[in-house]
């Protein structure tokens, strides 16, 4: 096995790297204030993965409105009243679950048993105008079954708060689709047993101020920190595969254990294939986003490894190679949950959330990095670029930045010596380019640097961080990642000493910087009427000096420049 993965790791074949581009957006963070300590164990021949243990949860007997929700619900009963309709609303789902441990949440869907959303909607706003208060932003959401619309939304802002309106349903599904063949009007005890799980089945009743537990286990499965379904799990799965990763990402994200019936069933292979077969990847890439952005990570991945949906949910181009060594999930595992541990030890604040979110991917797609496939032209393609867009169908940014990041940590390994000593190392390990030749040897690793971070932008700390996953470059890393001794603490100290170097430097957002020199003064140097490679090998030359000098001016650049070139002709 370590044999395998060594080649699959250090495999040096040139690949096709696509154009960088950058295009990233801030990915909401799930806040959580209250989850369980859990440890993943690892052995070299198998993962083990620790249960956690069974949670203690503080839930409330009811539910305590705040001064926007009363308000909200008052003008909701007030239409009711108004207009004599017979209507039960009841609140829905995460925000019964969310108030009952104590926590505050703003996704208020509201469910109605006798009549459309649209329908109510447009109550409500006549009755807003009857009391003299405006009704804002309504919208109706047709039913978009590829978005899992399955039915009708309407929605509207009642006191600065967004809030939708569904009806309570019943579905029946047919064998090869997760969309429903038959929706209905449901009672509110059908509607609550076609939901995923029983902590999300729980509802508000606001006529009367009431909790109402329909399947008589949602409560019971809060309080105990289970994460059950409300039907036979493989039934409740087949109809919909997308609940087995709902349920790995509420397990995670609550610390709650799963159930032994449903973990069972979501590892079958009837479960795996209908996960494949039915579920759109858009839609599995969004809950592993989720899962990956929140506050456990590694235990939701570490759950897919334990239910070997690993390869289902991250599937790879048929044609890859070299061929993936078993045990490659588990090492995925492993760079994952070192990353997640460095980071905590250095300091959220050090990344931002789109850095972190991009910098757990990096981390657990690393034993795949040396993984390629053939495009039509023959190119060969990092199999990292297959799993964003194609298995998980994610931003095209995504892939760009973990593969550049990939191809551009490692120069990062030589510098480490010099940024730890704090002293003049001689870095004998870095193959100087052409551009380097004119540059002051004490100035080497700056301008070394300043090369790389131009190259990573904001994403700089990123791959510092890989680099310590793999330093020093020389030494297996993967008996220590796979038996946890790992030595995070001299990591964390190391990634510390690498940056306050690289600022020291002054090099944090040296990517701004513009160039003292345009290409139309170079191409005026060298007597060219138009651009070119020598253009492209002078901006790097130039570029180089810049950072070995820089409180040069423009005129002083023009001026070696013209030496350097003139020097080049008599030598010609």
């Amino acid at each position: 096995m370590r044999v395998a993965l060594q080649t699959a790791l250090l495999s040096c074949e040139p690949i096709f790297v696509p154009k960088l581009r950058r295009s990233c957006y801030p990915h909401p963070n799930l806040t959580i204030s209250w989850f369980p300590t859990k440890t993943l164990v690892f052995s070299p021949c198998r993962a083990i993965m620790a249960v956690p243990s069974r949670p203690t949860v503080q839930v409330r007997d009811k539910i305590e409105l705040n001064e926007t929700e009363k308000k909200i619900f008052d003008r909701l009963l007030g239409t009711v009243r108004h207009f004599g309709l017979q209507n039960q609303l009841r609140v829905a789902g995460g925000w019964v679950r969310d108030k009952l441990l104590g926590k505050d949440c703003y996704d208020i869907d509201i469910a109605l048993d006798n009549m459309l959303g649209s329908e109510f909607v447009e109550k409500v706003r006549d009755y807003l105008l009857h009391v003299g208060e405006e009704a804002q932003g309504i919208a109706v959401i047709p039913c978009n079954p590829e978005q899992s619309k399955h039915l009708e939304t309407a929605r509207m802002r009642i006191c600065d708060t967004w809030i939708d309106f569904v009806n309570l349903r019943c579905e029946e599904y047919c064998e090869n689709s997760r969309i429903p063949t038959v929706q209905k009007y449901g009672t509110a005890e059908e509607d609550a047993y076609r939901r995923d799980l029983t902590i999300n089945s729980l509802f508000y009743n606001i006529n009367t101020s009431s909790i109402e537990d329909y399947t008589k286990r949602g409560i019971a499965d809060l309080k105990s920190g289970k994460i059950v379904t409300p039907l036979p799990p493989k039934s409740t799965f087949m109809d919909d595969p997308l609940r087995v990763l709902r349920a790995i990402r509420f397990g995670a994200r609550f610390g709650f254990i799963l159930d032994e019936e449903l973990k069972e069933a979501a590892s079958c292979d009837e479960v795996k294939a209908a996960l494949s077969a039915k579920i759109s990847r858009e839609r599995i890439g969004t809950e592993i986003d989720l899962m990956i952005s929140g506050n456990q990570p590694v235990q939701a991945m570490a759950y897919i490894c334990d239910l070997k949906l690993f390869w289902v949910v991250f599937s790879l181009h048929p044609k890859y190679e070299p061929a993936v060594s078993e045990g490659c999930d588990r090492l995925c595992l492993a760079y994952l949950d070192a990353t997640w541990n460095l980071i905590q030890l250095i300091g959220n604040s050090t990344f931002n959330d789109e850095q972190r979110r991009l910098a757990l991917y990096t981390a657990m797609f690393l034993p795949l990095r040396k993984t390629v496939y053939k495009d039509n032209k023959a190119k060969k393609i990092p199999v990292v670029n297959y799993i964003f867009r194609d298995s998980l169908k994610r931003k095209v940014s995504d892939a760009e930045t973990v593969i550049n990041v990939h191809y551009a940590f490692e120069k990062f390994l030589p510098l480490i010596p010099y940024f730890a000593s704090n002293e003049d190392v001689l870095l004998t390990e870095v193959d100087w380019e052409r551009e380097f030749v004119d540059v002051p040897l004490a100035s080497k690793p700056r301008v070394l640097t300043g090369f790389l971070l131009r190259e990573l932008k904001d994403f700089w700390r990123v791959a510092l961080l890989m680099s310590m996953l793999v330093y020093p470059h020389n030494i297996d890393c993967t008996e220590d990642l796979l038996n946890k001794n790992f030595e995070l603490e001299r990591r964390r100290s190391l990634f510390k000493a690498a940056e306050d170097a690289v600022l020291k430097l002054g090099l944090d957002k040296i990517w701004d910087v513009k160039p003292l020199v345009n290409g139309r003064d170079i191409m005026n140097v060298l007597q060219l009427k138009s651009g070119g490679p020598l253009v492209r090998e002078w901006q790097q030359k130039i570029l180089a000096w810049q950072l070995a000098r820089p409180s040069s001016t423009a005129d002083e650049c023009l001026e070696w420049m013209r030496e350097t070139h003139s020097k080049r002709l008599r030598m010609e």
